[in-house]
């Protein structure tokens, strides 16, 4: 089963790193613009996605200049949001993404694109879709199983940094 597992998610993956390549570059533009800004990047996590905001803070390569999101009070029009909710129908995501809108706050959503989610999709500056539709794994009646919303979350977290950082380090010279 771990081989199948494994199989399944290189292939998640490589389906994000193909489909998702221009996000990758224009969501890491778009969010660098904070701290070439005097701005910051604020991180809103949803559930399990939360994985993302303690390796963002807590991690051995912590994000440099990245912080928790509290409340759009905080923000100023110099910092952007990166968004990880489980589907783009996330209650609280939708709730953040029209405050973010009248606030005229940037932002990133990382979810999978699901029907009654198009708000979302509608309101970020950019949706990166998980497609993370169904679990990985088939059982013997015909379920699925071994759903690694978290584990695409990070993937896509640290295709994020890692362009942002490129970007910044080019800025700097």
């Amino acid at each position: 089963m771990l081989k199948m597992f494994t199989t399944q998610l290189t292939g998640l993956f490589k389906r994000l790193e193909e489909k998702e390549e221009y996000s990758f570059e224009d969501g890491a533009r778009l969010l660098a613009q904070a701290p070439v800004g005097d701005g910051s990047i604020y991180i809103f996590t949803t559930k399990e996605m939360k994985a993302v905001e303690f390796e963002a803070l807590e991690g051995a390569e912590p994000f440099s200049g990245a912080k928790i999101f509290n409340s759009v009070e905080e923000l100023t029009e110099s910092d952007r949001v990166l968004m990880f909710t489980r589907y783009s129908n996330d209650e609280s995501g939708l709730k953040l993404a029209e405050q973010l809108r009248e606030k005229g706050i940037p932002f990133v959503a990382v979810a999978t694109s699901v029907p009654g989610g198009e708000l979302l999709q509608e309101s970020a500056d950019l949706l990166i879709d998980l497609r993370l539709t169904k679990a990985l794994l088939p059982d013997d009646e015909g379920n699925r199983y071994g759903y690694p919303s978290s584990m695409a979350a990070l993937f896509v977290y640290y295709g994020l940094k890692f362009t942002i950082e490129e970007i910044l380090a080019e800025y700097e010279e």
